[in-house]
């Protein structure tokens, strides 16, 4: 029988290492590899197709839960989460099993034991247990600003792009740059990932006003904006979002 091949998603690099070094021991014949967010966890999804995916509920890029959507029809999957509450939920809903962090090595354990069970069937439908998860769309209809002693008051359909600065974000729309005292990823979990990209891990950028995205003579990936003279890097994490421009 071919060595089956998992997945391991989790962004904090002690706890994706100490779930990779477990899962060694307690699947000996399996073949591992790990990805440190939801985007590169994409990615190899796609390139080594696993039988089983462990995945954190909470990432940048993509969450565990959206990813189970992609490979919930090929891909058995094992929710790993600091939140009882929706594993709890995933079980019920009929996912292979779950992990609560602080992984215990005896939960793991009994989750391989049940995982290995069902190889031979076919993973379960995750679509409707997403859809039930998710929490509602948190993106705020406008943002608070600073710039000097002043706040201003922006409506997101006014932003062009983001920019991490220090522990701060700027903010940028046509007529203005001020900053928000939020991190560019505290931000990134508030909005909605289809109105903006984060293209770079200083840059999330409103794909409405994307007009192209080119290659330069070094083989980086840049995008030019739509009435706005800005140039912002793509870095290579990222680019998958632009192989259909």
């Amino acid at each position: 029988m071919t060595a089956p091949r998992i997945l391991v998603a989790d962004d904090e690099p002690l706890l994706r290492a100490e779930l990779v070094e477990a899962l060694e021991r307690l699947w000996p014949d399996a073949q591992l590899v790990a990805a440190q967010d939801g985007v590169e966890a994409l990615r190899l999804g796609r390139e080594w197709m696993p039988d089983v995916a462990f995945l954190d509920i909470r990432m940048p890029g993509l969450d565990g839960l959206e990813l189970a959507r992609v490979f919930g029809a090929r891909t058995h999957v094992v929710f790993v989460t600091a939140y009882g509450e929706h594993a709890l939920a995933a079980f019920d809903e009929g996912a292979v099993d779950y992990v609560v962090k602080p992984i215990a090595l005896e939960r793991l354990a009994r989750a391989v034991e049940r995982v290995r069970a069902r190889l031979a069937s076919p993973p379960p439908d995750l679509t409707h247990l997403v859809s039930r998860l998710r929490p509602a769309p948190r993106a705020p209809a406008w943002l608070q600003a600073t710039v000097g002693n002043t706040i201003h008051f922006i409506d997101l359909a006014d932003v062009v792009y983001f920019c991490a600065d220090a522990k701060y974000t700027r903010v940028v729309t046509d007529g203005l740059e001020a900053h928000i005292r939020l991190s560019l990823k505290e931000l990134a979990d508030s909005l909605d990932p289809a109105a903006f990209w984060q293209i770079h891990r200083g840059y999330m950028v409103a794909v409405r006003r994307i007009a192209s995205a080119a290659r330069a003579e070094d083989g980086a990936l840049w995008v030019h904006l739509r009435g706005h003279p800005a140039r912002l890097p793509v870095s290579q994490r990222f680019q998958y979002l632009f192989r259909g421009m």
